[in-house]
């Protein structure tokens, strides 16, 4: 059988392809017209011997073969990340880093990186903007700030998404909180006790509400219910005992590993999602362009 020869510049147009989901957006980002990008695929997928993607009315998505491929794409993505950090290691960046993130990503996320960043950038002044979700598109859309991490199914125009992290909201209460809460197990008993919502515009509240309409625990708050304006205001209440909250598993490993928090196992309530970097249709530059690429290529740090 004659060795599978792979084009790297194919490779990388079916990594953008993948990530984006739109030949249109690909072609924005890699500076190609349609055809072009649609050519490359095509090309691709013959010297691959198989399709790996899936035409739909809305864009593309990845096969299985698609999948396996885009794995292998983003490891050598990241590892030119990293060779383009190793060689800029000793450049001396001054100036602000400017950045914006959602309340859970900037108290859970974004320090951590900060943290590993500045280490060999110590030169750099750091702004970060927090608000939700929507504030940190609408910043970005503005030019306020040229690179945001958000969570939850945000879209914004002139703006893409490049997926980061997984992540799940789980129901969670005080270890010290009400015991008949501590033993809830069915989406009937969670229906009974008052829930912990974010605000309007908020990431985490989109997908939460979303997954209770879906799974007939709420349709939207109720009475009884709280809303909070972050994350930290709502784990400040869950210790207090006034309800139970579906927050992110990123930002409560502290309460988990100190025994403060327990997850309630409620059988069919599964409520994934996923971190995404927003971007503008060019890649930033400068400091911003750095950290993402220190971002991409670094684990974020899990804090206590």
């Amino acid at each position: 059988m004659a060795a599978l020869f792979v084009d790297p510049r194919r490779l990388e147009t079916f990594r953008v392809v993948a990530t984006t989901g739109q030949i249109s957006a690909a072609s924005r980002l890699l500076h190609l017209s349609q055809p072009a990008v649609t050519a490359q695929i095509r090309q691709l997928e013959a010297d691959c011997g198989q399709p790996l993607l899936v035409r739909t009315a809305r864009g593309v998505r990845l096969n299985a073969a698609g999948r396996v491929l885009f794995d292998y794409a983003q490891r050598i993505h990241g590892l030119l990340d990293e060779a383009a950090l190793a060689v800029a290691a000793e450049e001396t960046l001054t100036g602000e880093l400017a950045l914006a993130a959602s309340t859970t990503l900037a108290s859970a996320i974004v320090p951590g990186l900060l943290a590993s960043f500045l280490r060999t950038h110590r030169d750099l002044q750091v702004r970060l903007e927090v608000g939700n979700t929507r504030d940190v598109l609408a910043w970005l859309a503005e030019g306020r700030v040229p690179l945001g991490l958000v969570e939850g199914h945000a879209r914004a125009p002139r703006i893409r998404l490049e997926r980061y992290l997984d992540d799940e909201l789980v129901p969670v209460v005080a270890s010290q909180g009400p015991p008949e809460w501590l033993r809830i197990r069915t989406m009937a008993a969670l229906r009974e006790v008052p829930l912990l919502w974010r605000e309007q515009g908020s990431g985490t509240r989109a997908v939460l509400d979303r997954a209770l309409r879906k799974a007939g625990v709420r349709k939207g708050p109720q009475r009884g219910d709280l809303q909070l304006g972050s994350t930290e205001a709502i784990k400040k209440a869950v210790s207090l005992g006034l309800g139970v909250a579906l927050l992110s598993r990123w930002s409560i490993h502290g309460e988990l590993s100190l025994g403060r928090f327990q997850v309630l196992p409620v059988p069919g309530l599964r409520i994934p999602r996923a971190f995404s970097w927003a971007l503008p249709v060019d890649e930033p530059s400068g400091a911003a362009g750095r950290f993402l690429r220190h971002a991409r290529a670094a684990p974020p740090v899990l804090l206590p």
